[in-house]
């Protein structure tokens, strides 16, 4: 019996994450609960997020009927901000934590924590009153649990929710939890005092709906999904044998765009607030492709066409070049393609079907960015390696392979007329002579 007294103390306990009063009206932003069903209310009106994750090409961002978008920390805040403005879109704002592994070096410093803490508060006076902001985000995937290895962080990250909540009392605060973390939840239910918990997720965004019905019990509060997208790098479904990640074509990433929102993002759910697409700009992560909705130079691929359709019902006018696979000399990336230094290899595209607007075919060979010394990866972007491209012929090149041993990428990316663009590569691994 004491055992049920207690599971029916710990449900009602973590029933719901919103802890404060969030149904003032008088709120710029709030959470609204009304019939078991959270809303986000956004200047007296219900505000669902049709977000995107990044901060460039936000004119594209508002044409394809999006409404928001989130930063990691706050460089450059002021210039994002109010670029939103202008186009009338809402930012939740990122206040960048270290992770859990860096307590001696941080959370175990006192005037380190407090003056970060001065800092936020600095930033949060600042910017409280911007008609952009539309919330703050606590860190992002900190991955601690409850235990006390924790507890200093935890300490930490409260004092600056407390702080937020007390200088900004007219914006919610979040945090983001990488996947479903049923661990993490209940740490941040038990210890924490945030008003919403945000989830990146990628591949298990297939299985939200059945976890969060799972876990309805333990709790039932608000969410959003910081980041949804392709599946990620570190998920590791398909590896050559040397460890290179299988990137998919940007053609059959933007047929997962279009899979997940329709078939799994959980817009049935009364307690989701909205979700942002990852990536809307150009990053390196693995590759500088493999995110990336946009190139370097601002060409859209086409993803940023399939969020216009599900955002707005908006058909492109032009159709992206649709790519359906690269062979490497009549190989498949699963085929643990090996070269010995400056071999003569070639490589061809075929397309899904026929484009006439086609302008242009880059083709390229880099490095890939976890084996050169010296580079950290995710941040800096890899060269082209030079005079490898022998000749190209329609949808076919003929290359040298690189004389240093090492993983490499074929890239090719195909132009149209229209400033689409689509994308593949293959890894292939060069012996030493």
């Amino acid at each position: 019996m004491k055992h049920c007294l207690f599971y029916l103390i710990f449900c009602f306990g973590l029933s719901g994450c919103v802890n404060r009063d969030t149904s003032k009206q008088e709120r710029d932003v709030y959470i609204q609960k009304k019939a078991g069903k959270y809303t986000l209310i956004r200047n007296g009106k219900p505000f669902f997020i049709k977000g995107a994750a990044g901060f460039s090409k936000l004119e594209v961002l508002k044409e394809n009927g999006g409404n928001a978008i989130r930063t990691w920390d706050t460089t450059n805040i002021s210039s994002i901000l109010d670029q939103a403005n202008e186009n009338g879109l809402a930012v939740v704002v990122g206040l960048p934590l270290l992770v859990s592994r860096n307590n001696e070096f941080f959370y175990n410093d006192t005037v380190r924590k407090n003056n970060q803490i001065k800092d936020f508060e600095l930033l949060i006076k600042k910017y409280r009153n911007h008609p952009a902001l539309l919330m703050w985000c606590v860190g992002n995937e900190l991955d601690f649990d409850n235990t006390p290895y924790f507890n200093s962080l935890f300490s930490h990250f409260n004092r600056i929710v407390d702080m937020v909540h007390k200088e900004d009392p007219n914006h919610p605060v979040t945090t983001t939890v990488a996947n479903f973390n049923r661990k993490i939840i209940i740490s941040l239910q038990l210890k924490c005092n945030v008003d919403v918990i945000s989830f990146n997720i990628f591949s298990k965004i297939e299985t939200l709906r059945t976890d969060l019905n799972k876990f309805s019990l333990i709790w039932k509060g608000p969410f959003m999904i910081t980041e949804w997208g392709a599946d990620g790098p570190w998920e590791g479904f398909d590896t050559t044998i040397w460890g290179a990640h299988i990137e998919a074509t940007s053609t059959k990433k933007a047929e997962v765009y279009l899979k997940r929102y329709q078939r799994y993002m959980p817009l049935d759910s009364k307690r989701f607030l909205g979700s942002f697409v990852f990536y809307w700009g150009f990053k390196q992560e693995t590759t500088s492709t493999w995110f990336s909705m946009f190139d370097v130079n601002g060409n859209k691929s086409e993803a940023v066409d399939v969020m216009g359709y599900l955002w707005k019902e908006k058909r492109p006018e032009h159709k992206a070049p649709q790519i359906n696979y690269m062979l490497v000399d009549k190989l498949g990336a699963k085929d643990n393609i090996i070269y010995t230094s400056n071999d003569r290899g070639s490589a061809e595209i075929k397309l899904l079907e026929e484009n006439e607007n086609i302008v242009d075919i880059k083709w390229e060979i880099l490095q890939e960015d976890w084996f050169k010394k010296g580079i950290s990866s995710n941040t800096t972007f890899i060269k082209a390696e030079k005079g490898l491209i022998i000749s190209v012929s329609g949808l076919k090149v003929t290359f040298r392979a690189p004389g240093r041993e090492g993983p490499y990428r074929i890239f090719a990316t195909v132009y149209d007329k229209f400033g689409n663009y689509s994308t593949c590569n293959t890894p292939f691994y060069v012996m030493g002579k």
